[in-house]
């Protein structure tokens, strides 16, 4: 991750995120915004790595940010920094993309430790956010009723998207176009009722893949 944007509107937070980026992605450059005009204008304006969001800021919410970076930044990984832990705000998060869910309350280690899995394709998620996650899941059950099983196709995309691998890699791996890994992944998504890496993450785990 060469290029960090924080989007955080408390101050001294933001110092803190950026030390953090900083020992989690050695040499990494970081841009700031406090607001969400501020974090609009840097993500019309700059290509990002990684976007460290807050949700609750001043003139509205992070995810506003989220949503202006996906199309044009497909392969930045927009990871979601806030201190509200409740299942709407995690299902927003999600379904707005996130590729990940970071309690600020966690120790400045866990903290860095789940950020440098990002480079291993694996999603930035708190424990406590995991579990939630699991536990919707498990009280849910498979979202795919039977005559929306999967393809042998679609399950060799999904696997890898699961180890984290993006679109173009996959592409490569399996000797397709990206534009055809986009349709399946769209099937995908269609399929098991999902919107983001991180719950497809979490289907390949569960599909064994």
């Amino acid at each position: 991750m060469k290029r960090v944007l924080i989007v955080e509107d408390v101050a001294e937070t933001r110092r803190w995120l950026t030390d953090l980026a900083g020992r989690a992605f050695a040499g990494c450059e970081v841009r700031e915004a406090a607001t969400l005009r501020e974090g609009l204008a840097l993500s019309g304006a700059e290509d990002f790595d990684l976007a460290l969001i807050d949700l609750g800021l001043p003139d509205g919410s992070g995810l506003e940010v989220m949503r202006s970076l996906r199309p044009a930044q497909r392969e930045i990984a927009c990871v979601v920094t806030t201190a509200m832990g409740d299942d709407a705000n995690i299902v927003a998060a999600l379904s707005a993309g996130a590729d990940g869910y970071l309690l600020k309350d966690q120790p400045a280690e866990s903290l860095e430790r789940q950020l440098r899995q990002l480079a291993e394709g694996a999603p930035a998620l708190s424990p406590a956010i995991a579990r939630r996650i699991m536990d919707h899941f498990r009280r849910t059950g498979p979202s795919a009723p039977p005559d929306q099983e999967l393809t042998p196709r679609e399950r060799d995309v999904l696997a890898r998207i699961g180890r984290g691998l993006r679109n173009a890699e996959v592409a490569a791996d399996l000797g397709m176009t990206e534009h055809t890994v986009a349709s399946h992944i769209k099937a995908i998504y269609r399929k098991l009722g999902i919107s983001s890496r991180a719950e497809a993450s979490w289907h390949a785990t569960r599909l064994g893949l």
